[in-house]
This record gives structure tokens, sequence and C-alpha cells, in this order.
């Protein structure tokens, strides 16, 4: 993927586009996929880098839902189980089957988790990732040796599929483009344009890269923009009532030795009523979640003091060896695209998971709610809907069974570069080719030169930021290591992007400014 080729075909001969998706998270991401492989014309239109919100943050677990479970909405966790299944087999370089551990306090625990796992299993059918089953204390002691003995008499142990959320939209947008699809990262839509009729016929883009403005024209335009919906959507009418509840999920980070193994650990019940997950992830423990209702969506969130606390101390609760706030290597926080409660519930918990469609009069689609596990289903009912809305054929979708990007089935999670899937071995060829680009740069995250290369030449990577925080994980694994290798990264960006030192010194400037919020002072 180039940014300037892609620009250059966006702009040319004034052609009107069939899809004009604006939002570059796993909704828009997967919509851009889902338009481009019926044959559809389609431009995908960011505002800033892919996935920089929401979509990068995410707990890593490609799930079912077991809570969903709980809540009676099987219908979402069938959807849910099925979806994971697909990703599984489609990206098997960044999406695994993951062994969970559930600790149980008391028969009755025992007897209703392994019933409940059992019909998850059962939802999953042929897509199942493995049985549920009880396992002794001593099992699950050898299973999550950190947990504290003293509080558990057995364990569960159930299956779900754990993934890197933007490595997998890089990867689906490079799918994408090889079925014909236009995406631009750092194009900020300012307006909607109609025509005669009133009907929604395009956008007008701010390139934020050189300050000029576009105009494009589409037969569908689809709000894609999550926790932002509710923006576009006063584009096209200003006294649109709001759609959108956010909420903010917090994890923290902390060092493998907190949960050794390859296990992960669920608590079922914490103090807020949700669940807690302690799950690997490149070497490291991503623990979380928190579900707190936000007034206003802001890119860059903020963990509160109070959500670091829940998750410190629920922790720690549960293991012989409990974090502190010295431990976390990073924390990070998310908003979640709720649909806005009916009445005036407030409860985050109580809304709805499951994706909504919403046409306004002037025919804008907007996708609201929803989660990472079910972004091609939810992609899939897009299209269906604009096919139905504007009387087009229908055409099958193809992405069930599509392969994406990188496709491989022989992964060494113990390889840093296992996430690149087949383009591992391009980005080593770099390396052969130029000594220089096979030094390391951080050898605690397992990054090596040719890496920022590869991000600038193939994977739209613009600034500092997106390739720490979303090319390669590194702000989320270890954000003062981020940190240190800031320089060395703007460096080379610069050599590829043509920049001069002062765009190097800016950013280096402005990332050092957004990674001090993942750090614990």
């Amino acid at each position: 993927m180039n940014r300037e080729q892609m620009l250059n075909q966006a702009v040319s001969n004034n052609q009107i586009f069939d899809f004009i998706i604006i939002g570059g998270g796993a909704t828009g991401i997967g919509i851009a996929l889902e338009a481009a492989t019926r044959g559809y014309k389609t431009l995908l239109l960011e505002k800033h880098d892919f996935t920089k919100s929401t979509s990068s943050k995410s707990t890593k677990l490609v799930h079912g839902g077991v809570r969903y479970l709980a809540q009676g909405d099987i219908a979402l966790v069938r959807e849910a189980c099925i979806e994971r299944g697909r990703l599984l087999k489609n990206a098997p370089h960044l999406v695994k089957n993951q062994s969970f551990v559930i600790p149980t306090f008391g028969w009755f625990d025992e007897l209703m988790y392994t019933v409940g796992l059992t019909f998850y299993d059962l939802l999953a059918g042929r897509y199942s990732l493995g049985r549920s089953l009880r396992v002794s204390k001593k099992r699950a002691l050898e299973y999550i040796p950190t947990i504290e003995p003293k509080k558990i008499t057995a364990g569960v142990v159930y299956h779900d599929g754990q993934f890197d959320d933007s490595r997998l939209a890089i990867n689906v947008l490079q799918t994408a483009t090889v079925h014909g699809a236009i995406v631009l990262n750092y194009m900020s839509v300012v307006n909607l344009t109609k025509n005669t009729e009133g009907t929604v016929d395009g956008a007008v883009a701010e390139d934020l890269e050189t300050g000029k403005s576009y105009t494009f024209h589409g037969k569908a335009i689809i709000n894609a923009t999550g926790v932002f919906a509710d923006d576009v959507l006063q584009m096209d009418t200003p006294s649109q009532a709001k759609t959108i509840s956010p909420s903010q999920g917090v994890h923290v980070v902390l060092d493998k030795s907190f949960l050794p193994g390859n296990y992960a650990m669920m608590i079922p019940k914490t103090d807020d009523g949700r669940v807690l997950f302690a799950v690997p992830w490149h070497n490291r423990i991503v623990v979380g979640t928190t579900d707190t209702p936000i007034p206003n969506a802001s890119l860059e969130p903020v963990a509160l003091e109070e959500e670091i606390e829940f998750i410190l101390n629920t922790a720690g609760r549960y293991l012989t060896k409990a974090p502190k706030r010295s431990d976390v290597l990073s924390v990070f926080a998310g908003l979640r695209p709720l649909a806005a409660p009916k009445g005036d519930s407030k409860k985050t918990k109580e809304i709805s998971r499951s994706h909504k469609i919403i046409v306004t009069q002037s025919e804008l689609f907007t996708m609201v709610g929803g989660k990472w596990t079910t972004f091609r289903r939810m992609a899939e009912d897009m299209v269906n809907k604009v096919e139905t809305v504007k009387g087009w054929e229908k055409i099958k979708s193809k992405t069930r069974n599509l392969k994406i990007h990188g496709y491989t089935k022989n992964v060494d999670y113990s390889d840093p570069l296992y996430v690149y899937g087949t383009d591992k071995d391009k980005i080593l060829e770099l390396a052969k080719a130029d000594a220089e680009l096979g030094e390391t740069i951080s050898h605690s995250l397992g990054i090596i030169k040719a890496q920022v290369v590869w991000a600038v030449r193939h994977e739209m990577a613009r600034n500092v930021e997106d390739f720490l925080a979303r090319r390669t994980r590194s702000l989320l694994l270890d954000a003062r290591e981020s940190m240190r290798i800031a320089p060395a990264v703007a460096a080379i960006m610069a050599r590829e992007l043509n920049r001069d030192k002062s765009w190097e010194r800016e950013q280096v400037e402005n990332y050092l400014a957004i990674a001090q919020n993942y750090i614990l002072s």
C-alpha cells in the first residue's frame, strides 16, 4: 500500500465510487474488504491513522462472549462464535486458539461454569475451538501457577480466540487493496454533498498532510466512524439525536512473570459485575477491562485513576504476585461505540453489543455498535443493506472463506516477526540486502530497522506513532521502551519519507507527549 499512489488513483478522472466509507477502524476496514471483493469501486477515508482510536485498544480477544451468554443473548454469541472460527481459519498468523482457566470457588461454581461453557461450545458447532472441561485444583495450579491457591477449589478450562487488532487491520486493508479498494489515512471528511433530490452523494475531505481539499463522489456513503458516528450524522442532519453511548475500557500491561505459561485467566465476577481477563500477548500480559460510561468521545482517552486501581486490586486478589503500579509497563484506554440505550439506562453492561444499521432520509448509511470479532459479519450486513436500499443486484459475499494477506499456517509465536505472516521473509530480505536494516532497535521488543522501512513502504505508516503504536505494538507493550527508541524510528522514517531534521524533532516531541499518558507515574 502506497499513499501517494492511492491518492492519485482516488482523484483521477473525477470518478464516481460505488462505496465511500468514512472511518478506518474495524467496521470501515471490514466494509471496504466486503465491498471491494464483491466488485464495487471502493474508497475508504480515515481522518487519522487506521485503527488510531478504539480498534487498536481492544482486549486482544476474538471471542464469542461468555458474558453475553449469561445475559441470554444467544443469537449474538452464536454469531460471534462462528465469526471467531472463520477468523482463525482465514488469518491464522494473527488469530490463535487461546486456552483460558476460570478459577472456581466451590462445587456450585464448578457446575455452573462447566454447564454454561459446554453450551458455549455447542453454540459454536463446527467452529468450536475445543471442549470446555472441569479440571482439578492441582491441574488448575499447573496451568496458572500464580493463582492464589487458598482461594480456589478447582478450575474450568475453555477456549477462545486471541489476536493482534491493528496488525489484522493492516492485513485486511492490504487484502482489500488487492481487490481494487483505495484506502487513505490522514484524510479528514469535513462535509457531505447531496444531489438535487437530497440524497447524499459524496464527501468533502481535507488531506491533513498537505491541507488540500478534495470532493469525492459516490453512490453509497457509509459512516463507519465508531464513537464519532454522531459527528458525521450531524453533517447530514444537524438536529440528529445522539446514537452513540461511549464506554471506556482500560487495560494494564504487565511482565510475563505475573502469568507464566500459555494459559489465560478469566475472573467471572468482579465488583462492577464484569469479567476480568489476564491474557498472554506478545510475551506480556494484558489485564482488563473496565466499563466506564464516558460523556464525550476523545481520540486519546486517558485511564481514570479508579479504573487503574480496580484492575490492579482485582488482579491482586487472585494472584500470588500482586501487581503494583510500578509493575505496569503500559496502560491504555479504548472507547466502545455502544448504541445509545433507550430510556435512561446508564449501565453500559446492559447496552447491546450487537451492531445496528441506521439509514437516514438522505440515505447516509451508519453502523453503530458491534465488536472486532464480528467485523466481517457487520460488513456483510452493511453491504447487503446498501444493495437492498439502492435497489442494486444482490451479489453474494466473498469474504467468509477469504484468506487474509500474510496468511500462513506455519506460525512460530516465539518469533517477534510472526505477526507479518508471509511478509516476514520480505522484511528479512530487506535486512539482508542492507546490513544497517538488520540492526536491532529494541532487543526487549524484538524490533529491527527493516520493520520501519517496511511499514513506510508497504503499510502506509506516516509518522512515528503509526509505527510504534500500531504497525508494531511497542507503545502498548512497553511505553517507556517505545519512548527510548522513538528518535531512532524518526530518523529512519525521515529518510524514507524525505523529511528534514525539524520534522524528526517534532515527531519525537509529539510521540513523547502521547506516550506519557500510557505510563503510570
